[in-house]
């Protein structure tokens, strides 16, 4: 009978799919600094057996530049191996025909350059940053209300992440204000969506079953993975608390101090 727990289950995996900020490196001046020991378990999946993809909610950098950052921190990556959620939420626009308002950071503005924004008939936001001022937020809100039927997308729906100067909120704060305020649901495209996982499994060319996801944010890396059917890991980097070990709705597989030791507890297993 397989080992469906953790590490055991590793015996049967094809593929693993890894969280970036927090779980490979975290913020600092420049590009920020990889997390020790990172580097180096990124080249050993691929060196392995396994399958490997980065999902990300990064939402302040198109996916060339975000990925080029990780190359000048010395991780050996692919544009093609990174899913963000800008590009999807392009095809999702596209394919219904949508034109966006954008509250998204400057620097992911070339991400949308092909979609027509004239008229808008929703409102995108993403991790704006400083750019979650008053009159942009009431903008946002003003595109809404005034529809028939209003459509919002959220990339992500984080509440805070960890930054060099402290915990800083994510958009998901800014995603539940425009929900309240306009009586309305968004549609999340990233983690913790299952669609999103989904299109990461289908490149893959997996099953979740088949695959584990490493993350260091429990609802949405290690929850939404679980609600997509795969096993998920939490590392004890990034937002990792103390009390995510007890929460009261999502339990992770396992618990690492970091990727390396994930990685080393995988590979061990496959030998």
């Amino acid at each position: 009978m397989a080992d469906t727990g953790w590490p055991g289950c590793a015996r049967s995996l094809k593929g693993v799919i890894l969280d970036m900020f927090g779980v490979l490196y975290e913020g600092g001046e420049g590009d920020g600094v990889a997390i020790p020991g990172s580097i180096e378990a990124v080249k050993k999946l691929k060196e392995s057996d396994l399958q490997l993809r980065f999902c990300t909610n990064e939402t302040q950098a198109a996916r060339e530049a975000f990925v080029a950052k990780l190359h000048r921190l010395g991780f050996d990556m692919s544009v093609s191996e990174v899913f963000p959620p800008a590009p999807a939420a392009v095809a999702v626009l596209k394919e219904r025909g949508l034109r966006p308002h954008l509250l998204v950071y400057d620097a992911l503005l070339p991400e949308f350059d092909g979609v027509d924004k004239n008229n808008p008939n929703c409102v995108v936001i993403g991790d704006a940053a400083e750019k979650f001022s008053y009159q942009n937020l009431n903008e946002a809100f003003r595109v809404l209300i005034d529809l028939e039927k209003p459509v919002l997308f959220s990339l992500g729906q984080g509440r805070y992440y960890n930054d060099p100067d402290g915990l800083k909120l994510d958009v998901g704060v800014y995603m539940k204000a425009l929900e309240y305020a306009c009586d309305l649901k968004a549609e999340v495209i990233g983690k913790p969506s299952s669609t999103f996982f989904q299109s990461v499994l289908n490149d893959m060319g997996l099953q979740p079953h088949e695959v584990l996801m490493i993350g260091d944010d429990l609802v949405n890396d290690v929850g939404g993975a679980q609600h997509c059917g795969m096993k998920g890991v939490q590392v004890r980097t990034g937002k990792f608390r103390p009390s995510d070990e007890r929460h009261p709705t999502v339990t992770a597989d396992g618990y690492v101090d970091d990727l390396a030791q994930a990685v080393d507890m995988i590979l061990s297993q496959r030998r």
